[in-house]
């Protein structure tokens, strides 16, 4: 599958002006210079990829100097020399440089201690054999690859395994344990046994690791084609309890009196995964995956109506900050669009009763506002029953469901509405400073043109307004 990519295969995903000026720099400076890692491992996995990480025996900063001088203008250069390593952007290319080093680790710390080294020393040090893959950039064995770990069969194989000692890999660096997972969501490869069994025994020294790198990761499942995969092996490998307890306490079914729930881990990833086919949007399917996250917290046993799960949307919406604010995701509109999604995911469902009014389809309209087409899609995702006729049932509904949305929002024009009569005008109309009174009008005023009362238009807004406050004693100045 991957080993027959040609020698002019791969000189075409090498002639790029970059990799030419990084050539002939290195060949002046005297020195080695290979392309190495992801951006090797796509060339034969046929991906798209504009990240490239340049490795030489030597100084990294100096060839990336050399490389910037020569690119000239449109090139920009960053340098770290505490990390020995440098970056240089032209137009839409990141080049990283680094020079060949081997690394060894403190106990308590993933920050290596770093020596100049040989490529294979670079090579060993990288986190997976499909990673570790490197291309000659030197004229005289230009696109000439190096393969001292069998990267090129692992990918044959579709496996993921570390080219040493998996134990000593993630106890020295244990992201690499989640990026792991990541690349087997993301390529649908599998991870082999010798290395999985090593995640599970080193597990807990994923507590060295921040919030923000853990946060990335997980961030990179959510996106990949089919997201449960990395969940699952999260779950198995014991990871998920320890980087995110609440999803972790989703599992599991439990039985009373001959009436079982069904198990809310399993279902929350059938959900993102039937809402990925959909969507690439990353907080749409942090949504998915937060939807239920109330429901070990708001489970119930009724002796009449069995297990329950009263306001899970609810509840859920209001653990959400407490989440992101631990996983140092945003605390922002994205953070909000989340808690929106979850505590309206059991509306929709509520509008397929034939004798449902169009005061509550507006109140959909007003609270979902633009938002009202990716809160549908996650409804459709969450019928998740294994009777197809159920399932056609529900989604028929969903569609009567959105030709009452349409319906409605031509008609009455509620998406994001602003109720016709502002506070202001009401304080200029009845002389009154910012109080109680003023918000009570205009709430009033929103929801009688939410429930039909009256027209979404000025004339009828201010005549309900002149006839509400003069039952409240108020009178115009």
């Amino acid at each position: 599958m991957y080993l027959d990519l040609d020698r002019e295969e791969i000189l075409k995903h090498l002639s790029a002006e970059a990799f030419r000026v990084v050539s002939e720099e290195a060949g002046r400076l005297g020195l080695e210079a290979y392309v190495i890692g992801g951006y090797v491992r796509d060339i034969f996995l046929r991906r798209a990829s504009k990240d490239i990480d340049i490795v030489t025996v030597g100084s990294g900063i100096e060839l990336a100097e050399a490389v910037t001088r020569a690119l000239g203008k449109p090139a920009r250069l960053a340098v770290f020399r505490n990390f020995g390593t440098a970056q240089v952007k032209c137009r839409d290319v990141e080049i990283e440089f680094v020079g060949a080093r081997k690394e060894s680790y403190q106990r308590n710390s993933r920050k290596p201690v770093v020596e100049d080294g040989t490529l294979e020393d670079d090579q060993r040090r990288r986190d997976f054999t499909i990673n570790a893959l490197a291309l000659c950039l030197n004229r005289e064995r230009y696109g000439e690859l190096t393969d001292p770990f069998d990267g090129l069969r692992d990918m044959e194989y579709q496996t993921i395994r570390t080219p040493l000692d998996p134990d000593i890999t993630f106890s020295d660096d244990p992201l690499r344990m989640m990026r792991a997972i990541r690349f087997a969501s993301q390529l649908g490869f599998y991870i082999d046994p010798d290395t999985f069994d090593a995640i599970v025994r080193n597990r807990e020294r994923i507590g060295i690791i921040s919030e923000e790198r853990i946060a990335d990761e997980l961030n990179k499942i959510i996106l990949s084609p089919k997201p449960s995969i990395g969940f699952e092996l999260l779950d198995i490998s014991g990871l998920l309890p320890l980087i995110f307890p609440e999803l972790s306490a989703l599992k599991g079914a439990e039985t009373r009196e001959g009436i079982g729930h069904k198990d809310n881990l399993a279902h929350t990833l059938m959900v993102l995964d039937r809402l990925s086919r959909h969507t690439s949007s990353l907080w749409l399917r942090w949504s998915a995956l937060l939807h239920d996250i109330a429901k070990p917290a708001t489970k119930r046993w009724d002796n009449r109506l069995g297990w329950t799960f009263h306001s899970h949307n609810v509840a859920g919406e209001k653990m959400i900050p407490d989440i992101f604010r631990r996983m140092k995701l945003p605390m922002n509109e994205k953070m909000k669009y989340v808690q929106k999604m979850v505590n309206l995911h059991m509306r929709p469902i509520s509008l397929t009763d034939e004798d449902v009014t169009d005061s509550a389809v507006r109140r959909l309209l007003f609270d979902a506002g633009d938002d009202i087409d990716d809160l549908m899609l996650l409804c459709e995702a969450d019928i998740t029953s294994k009777n197809p006729e159920k399932v056609r049932r529900f989604l028929n509904n969903f569609r009567i469901v959105r030709e009452k949305l349409a319906e409605i929002e031509e008609k009455d024009r509620i998406r994001n509405f602003q109720p016709p009569i502002s506070g202001e005008e009401i304080m200029n109309t009845f002389g009154l400073a910012p109080s109680q009174p003023v918000g009570a009008l205009k709430e009033a005023i929103k929801n009688a043109i939410l429930d039909g009362e009256i027209p979404n238009e000025y004339a009828a807004a201010r005549r309900f307004m002149l006839e509400r406050a003069k039952k409240m004693g108020l009178r115009p100045v």
